[in-house]
């Protein structure tokens, strides 16, 4: 994998634009470079200064919990900017494809038609695991990008570690594994590998295992060649001051983390003991995550059912070999009993 010819010529040829606050971001006693409003703001807090564009503070923070670097890291306005980047810098409109593994998450799918790129499908199997060998056969030498969502949104089970990375070996491109659920699984993070795999980006999210989806702040780890090149894209200042100094304050409290964490994987386990039980209930898959896919004769009427009821599940019906399914999220002890309750008046 050569990832000089990877990138777009376009990408190659940028000058990045240069914020005052990437020029010069030492201290000093007055700030006259960036036009900002001097004289403040009506709130109380100061915000009247542009933010840290590469959030340094974050980056130092995350490196010492993933044991790699800060030059491995990219901080994105939620995992969302950092697909959008890919496209961007490796996928040329109208003449390079992705390839991704149906049922997955929707936005790569989203983002490629955003960008005019093709996609090639390599459906899951039918216990949603990764079709290897059929992955192999559809990429071809314009395939830039391969997306693996590990653990799974919407099924929720984690893929096989030497699977991936057989992968990963093998495509000329750049594969892309999706973590944003991990914290909710035993397995090991795929972060430790990007020294040994130049093609390989491990995105993760604070919006999920830290409770942090309101911030929209996302991360990317790769080689510090491709961290590059997403500096040299994103926007100046993808990620305001308020989202970068409660991330900061959220890493003094890691340990209520683990808490929580512990706690819905606690939750996970006592609700698809008692969904189990449900006759109109044909199937709960195996969930690393934070959520259950849940097999029933009727999803629709289910899910119509529940709404009366004030409560929002996902329906998944419509998606590719999830007929018949909806998606649940733990909630609190509290929610996971209401749902119960509902549903037993469904069965009734």
């Amino acid at each position: 994998m050569n990832l000089e010819n990877l990138v777009r010529e376009n990408i190659k040829r940028l000058t990045p634009y240069s914020s005052a606050r990437k020029e010069y971001s030492g201290s000093a006693r007055i700030f006259l470079d960036a036009n900002e409003n001097s004289f403040g703001s009506p709130l109380k807090e100061n915000y009247n200064r542009y933010p840290d564009p590469l959030q340094t503070e974050i980056k130092e923070k995350v490196a010492g919990w993933n044991e790699i670097k800060p030059s491995q890291i990219f901080v994105g306005n939620g995992s969302d900017e950092a697909i959008d980047l890919l496209f961007r810098i490796f996928c040329r409109p109208q003449i390079d494809n992705i390839v991704i593994c149906p049922p997955t998450y929707g936005m790569y799918e989203v983002s490629a038609e955003i960008n005019d790129v093709e996609i090639k499908r390599a459906y899951l199997t039918e216990n949603f695991q990764l079709n290897v060998e059929a992955i192999k056969k559809t990429f071809d030498e314009k395939s830039k990008l391969l997306f693996i969502c590990s653990p799974n949104n919407p099924t929720g089970n984690s893929f096989s570690r030497d699977e991936i990375l057989d992968l990963a070996r093998c495509f000329q491109g750049i594969v892309v594994v999706d973590e944003a659920y991990i914290h909710f699984s035993g397995e090991k993070s795929l972060t430790g590998e990007i020294g040994n795999f130049p093609n390989l980006v491990v995105l993760q999210t604070f919006s999920k295992a830290w409770g942090l989806a309101g911030l929209r702040v996302g991360l990317a780890f790769a080689s510090e060649e491709i961290i590059k090149l997403f500096n040299k894209v994103k926007p100046p200042y993808n990620i305001s001051q308020i989202a970068q100094q409660a991330i900061a304050k959220a890493f003094e409290n890691r340990a209520q983390v683990e808490k929580i964490i512990a706690e819905i994987i606690d939750e996970r386990e006592k609700l698809i003991e008692k969904l189990n039980d449900y006759s109109f209930v044909t199937g709960i898959y195996p969930t690393d995550a934070n959520f259950v896919l849940v097999k029933t004769v009727d999803a629709d009427s289910v899910y119509k059912f529940l709404l009366d009821e004030k409560i929002v599940v996902r329906n998944r019906n419509n998606v590719e070999l999830c007929a018949g399914c909806l998606r649940i999220t733990i909630g609190t002890p509290v929610e996971n009993e209401n749902l119960l309750k509902a549903l037993e008046k469904f069965t009734a």
